[in-house]
């Protein structure tokens, strides 16, 4: 674990925004249980903990994609950071509703995304941040060709059935898709080795990190 890491986990641990629960599994969006769960909104509270993640954040995101002219979040949990980061770097920000709206325009996602783009959508584990992304973007009939890369099978066939244009799985089809994609969409941790239970390998988190693609993470 990085010095920053550490940092970070010291201030998510000081505002108790980590809880365990072993005893009594808390349930994921995706459906798995797990032992412990870390409230990402409670940072939101303290101004001095916000300012923190904002600018970590955005101190990342000018050295990794200096080319980035977009930020994107899912609601609900990936707005507020996502427009403090886009505030920050001067850039504009976009996100995907969990449903549209029910007046003015009935948007689904509110942001642009140009016709004829080919957006690849890398996911692992149960698939389901990729899968709500595709039927979002299915939804509201986006012009785009949407690849699934899937870490798993599962993964890969959770997004299919949602509406991918086509689908792959495992370490080769990420490194070929993200030569090419102009687009690239999954959790953040397709950046890092090992995440998503180790299912993201090492040459995985180069190919996405080093690809010349927009990322929405």
């Amino acid at each position: 674990m990085s010095t920053l890491e550490k940092i970070f986990a010291k201030k998510l641990l000081d505002v108790k925004a980590i809880k365990l629960q072993p005893e009594a599994p808390f349930t994921w969006a995706s459906g798995w249980k797990s032992p412990f769960y870390c409230d990402n909104r409670k940072t939101l509270a303290f101004p001095a903990l916000r300012s923190f993640v904002k600018l970590e954040l955005s101190r990342l995101v000018a050295e990794k994609y200096p080319e980035a002219e977009a930020v994107a979040g899912v609601a609900t949990g990936a707005i507020a950071q996502g427009a403090l980061v886009a505030d920050a770097l001067g850039l504009p920000f976009a996100y995907v509703r969990s449903k549209p709206k029910d007046h003015g325009l009935t948007n689904l996602i509110e942001g642009d995304l140009k016709a004829g783009m080919k957006v690849v959508v890398i996911d692992g584990q149960s698939g389901r941040m990729g899968q709500l992304f595709i039927e979002r973007a299915r939804g509201a009939s986006l012009p785009c060709e949407l690849m699934a890369v899937g870490t798993n099978a599962i993964a890969t066939a959770a997004m299919l059935k949602a509406g991918a244009s086509a689908g792959a799985t495992g370490e080769n089809p990420v490194l070929v898709a993200c030569r090419t994609a102009e687009i690239i969409v999954g959790p953040i941790g397709i950046l890092s080795a090992d995440s998503l239970m180790g299912e993201v390998t090492p040459a995985m988190a180069v190919a996405v990190g080093q690809s010349a693609a927009k990322k929405l993470l």
